[in-house]
């Protein structure tokens, strides 16, 4: 299919837009509160959703917003933070100091309005009390190379935080505290997005100690120290600094593959979705999907309509070589791709919305019968790539990366497999 490059673009393209924080956040804001208002964000589409607050609320309005390096908006009101992420920064931990002030000594008649988006666990980067920003560093780059899913990776998160797993509400307590988020998680677990600073926690400090010891994680004294001590335990359920706090889900990534899927049906294409939740190593998860496409190709009847799988989620990637560049869904691609052997009948796409994969300057790639074909002729080997963790290197050699620049929202992973 010569058009079928765009066609996945522009379908990825739909399911960003349908989490643009301009059109989820507005129908989500309360009424203004007899007292002061303070806005408190943190994610990749903290400055987006600060913007979208700021354009459709009326009444006074104060706050801040911390966001990764490139993915600031300007705001008349709320002053915008950049900072690092994956891996925290000293931006980042002051920002997370400010955020607490700022809540801090709150009566009852103010309202916190808290804007909450993946890579918001990163981004507040103040450790708790006896623990240091380097000490945090040093666990992160752990976790991100251990293969540990987010959930796991976010349990220990909260336990060396002073501001995660509700830690921010507590501050806040007893204002009113009203959340907006846009989940980048399976499950949409508000506790695990962005480490759930407003929510209980119903992780234990015995949790975080059993994912460090699975993940080989290893911990400087002070720090599994810190892990044995009871009054670094996170607010739990029935806390009564959460009695004043409410969720609002702005947009999932559920959402995000039911609007793709219904614009494919639309334009007349078979859709299957395999959900939004897919989890596991990435290499892993592209070998099973080719499988699937391969033996749905071989079942289809001549002159069959188009079919599409979508699916979302997120994958993880356990660090093996050194040296290679790629995130999760590069490293998916390359791995469906060579279980796919060049298969013509076979498109495929996998992006992240928020338009960066793992650290590097594109949102993913696509994926057509040749592709393969193309890198092995600039001298590439996809088989030895994929083993250094080096898909970026295999896609750009083949002309197939998409970079998008930073779309400022952040549902999570979209994987689109075309079969004509």
């Amino acid at each position: 299919m010569n058009d079928a490059r765009s066609l996945l673009i522009d379908l990825f393209n739909v399911g960003v837009e349908s989490a643009d924080p301009a059109v989820c956040v507005p129908p989500l804001l309360p009424e203004p509160p007899t007292g002061r208002t303070i806005v408190v964000a943190a994610g990749k589409a903290a400055a987006s959703m600060a913007r979208a607050v700021e354009t459709h609320w009326a009444g006074p309005l104060e706050g801040i917003a911390v966001t990764r390096y490139g993915h600031g908006v300007d705001c008349g009101r709320i002053e915008v933070i950049e900072a690092a992420h994956p891996v925290p920064d000293d931006r980042g931990e002051v920002a997370a100091a400010r955020l607490l002030r700022t809540v801090s000594g709150l009566g009852e008649e103010d309202l916190v309005l808290c804007l909450i988006s993946g890579g918001g666990s990163a981004l507040l980067g103040l450790a708790a009390d006896g623990l240091s920003l380097a000490d945090k560093k040093a666990v992160n780059k752990q976790l991100l190379a251990s293969g540990a899913p987010i959930g796991a990776m976010n349990t220990v998160r909260k336990h060396l935080s002073a501001i995660k797993g509700g830690r921010l509400a507590e501050a806040a307590h007893p204002a009113r505290v009203i959340t907006i988020g846009i989940s980048d998680v399976p499950g949409d677990d508000p506790s695990v997005i962005a480490s759930g600073p407003t929510v209980p926690d119903a992780t234990t400090l015995a949790d975080a100690r059993a994912i460090v010891e699975r993940y080989r994680i290893d911990l400087p004294d002070h720090v599994r120290a810190h892990l044995d001590r009871p009054d670094a335990e996170t607010p739990k359920p029935g806390d009564p600094v959460f009695e004043r706090t409410s969720f609002h889900m702005a947009s999932r990534p559920a959402d995000m593959v039911e609007a793709v899927a219904a614009e494919a049906r639309h334009r007349g294409f078979e859709v299957i979705s395999l959900g939004a939740d897919i989890e596991g190593e990435a290499r892993e998860v592209g070998v099973e999907h080719a499988r699937y496409a391969r033996r749905i190709a071989e079942e289809r009847h001549a002159g069959a309509v188009p079919l599409l799988i979508v699916s979302g989620g997120e994958t993880t990637v356990t660090l093996k070589g050194e040296g290679g560049r790629g995130g999760r869904n590069t490293e998916y691609l390359l791995a469906l791709g060579l279980a796919l052997d060049g298969d013509p009948r076979i498109h495929a796409l996998a992006c992240d919305t928020d338009g960066i994969d793992g650290v590097e300057d594109n949102a993913g790639a696509v994926l057509d019968p040749q592709t393969l074909a193309r890198a092995r002729d600039s001298g590439l080997d996809p088989a030895e790539r994929l083993e250094a963790n080096d898909a970026y290197r295999v896609f750009e050699s083949s002309g197939d990366l998409i970079v998008t620049g930073p779309t400022l929202t952040n549902v999570n992973d979209l994987r689109l497999i075309l079969i004509a």
